[in-house]
């Protein structure tokens, strides 16, 4: 091999080189996380400063400041963002109803290239962008039992800090340092309000608000009540958290007698749709007519209706509060 081919080779070498290092710096440079983060608190200085002042932790509704304002004007956004915290999800308002609505059209687009009618795709689109929002549903669902779950031993850990002689926002603190998360987290954000400046009052009043529960609404009230008229806090707590431990005991056993009658739930409502896609699969033209005629259409509207009603019946019936 001559000079000049190792030279092009060299060359090409160096090249490449560069290409990679350079799209490696403009990746950081956008799109790292230390960028991410920079360009969000940069969109946050930009924004308007809301017209009530509070020292209080916000859930964005939008990285956009035209998107909050419009959104702001919308009380479901607000609940929906509520909803959002208490799962965990980093998502923002905006992000999530652009998630349910592309899954709307990509099922409506789907059904409409399949022929279906739009008595039938319309329905099956609502279904499908609503999914999102039950999975939503389910992982909030998950995150606040797990929450509900470490509540006693939290409450045990401060009442051992207050019976050593620490003062409540230090126990507070306690158990966001030493308690495992989700519920380290909560406890943190109460001990960050509190040294902000807000009341402790209106502290334990957001944390009732972002773990909605009987559970944590007694300890709230029976701090607050502690706070106004004085008392045994570390006794409390220890009879709190007793109580909370004898009622998940309780729920685990009537779960366990309950577990053949929602198994038997689960098995009748998804057999429909099992068998449907099996026979749809054998033979794609025996079920054709139910999306493609009308009255087929309108059947399936019908039974849709009446499994949700039943659905809805078997779920009261195998669901106990305790």
């Amino acid at each position: 091999m001559d000079i000049l081919h190792i030279a092009v080779a060299f060359a090409v070498f160096v090249s490449a080189a560069l290409l990679v290092e350079g799209l490696y710096l403009w990746w950081n440079a956008f799109y790292s996380k230390g960028a991410r983060r920079l360009a969000r608190r940069l969109r946050e200085d930009r924004m308007e400063a809301p017209a009530e002042v509070t020292l209080q932790k916000r859930r964005r509704l939008s990285g956009n400041a035209r998107v909050e304002r419009f959104l702001g004007a919308f009380k479901m956004a607000d609940v929906l963002a509520r909803l959002l915290e208490q799962a965990g999800s980093p998502m923002t308002v905006a992000r999530f109803l652009l998630l349910c609505g592309g899954v709307f059209l990509a099922v409506l687009a789907l059904l409409g290239l399949r022929g279906a009618s739009p008595l039938a795709s319309i329905p099956a689109g609502l279904a499908a962008g609503a999914v999102p929002l039950v999975l939503l549903l389910r992982r909030r669902t998950s995150r606040l039992a797990t929450m509900e779950q470490q509540l006693p031993e939290a409450l045990e850990l401060m009442s051992r800090a207050l019976r050593a002689g620490h003062a409540l926002p230090t126990a507070i603190k306690i158990v966001a340092d030493e308690m495992p998360e989700p519920l380290a987290g909560q406890f943190r954000i109460v001990h960050d309000e509190v040294t902000y400046g807000i009341p402790m009052q209106e502290a334990l009043k957001g944390l009732s608000s972002r773990i909605p529960g009987s559970d944590v609404g007694y300890f709230v009230v029976a701090t607050l009540i502690q706070r106004e008229v004085g008392g045994n806090l570390t006794q409390l707590l220890d009879v709190i958290a007793r109580i909370i431990r004898e009622r998940l005991k309780l729920a685990s056993q009537i779960k366990v007698y309950s577990a053949e009658g929602r198994l038997s739930a689960w098995i009748l409502g998804l057999l429909p749709f099992a068998l449907g896609a099996v026979l749809y699969l054998v033979n794609p033209t025996f079920m054709e007519p139910l999306w493609n005629d009308p009255a087929g259409a309108k059947m399936l509207v019908i039974v849709a209706a009446l499994m949700g009603v039943g659905v809805l019946w078997m779920r009261s019936v195998i669901r106990i509060r305790v």
